[in-house]
């Protein structure tokens, strides 16, 4: 995949990291009184451009919901191959290219 369609790719790689070893993200979706659906992981929101490229690629499912009503996402098997080529990917970056991805996208 092009890392051009990758949103944000270190706070996308963050997002990954998370979802990974911690928690699913939440997906709360939006009601009549004006308010869009919202991401939260790790009492977080989630830019709505990542959430949706890790949808849309198939990165993350719905897991079933929550007993409050929220949607747990999941990682899916090439959302965890993702995640790994990820974070091969920035260990193999030096401190400058780091740098220069976390402040330019």
């Amino acid at each position: 995949m092009p890392t051009s369609t990758i949103p944000s790719r270190s706070e996308t790689l963050q997002v990954l990291r998370l979802i990974g070893k911690f928690e699913p993200i939440l997906m709360l979706t939006g009601d009549d009184e004006g308010y869009g659906t919202r991401w939260i992981i790790a009492g977080q929101q989630v830019q709505p451009a990542i959430a949706r490229f890790l949808m849309e690629s198939g990165f993350i499912s719905d897991a079933g919901k929550t007993e409050f009503g929220a949607h747990r996402l999941t990682l899916t098997e090439a959302g965890k191959l993702f995640r790994e080529k990820g974070l091969a990917w920035w260990g193999s970056l030096s401190l400058w290219q780091k740098i220069k991805i976390t402040l330019f996208g």
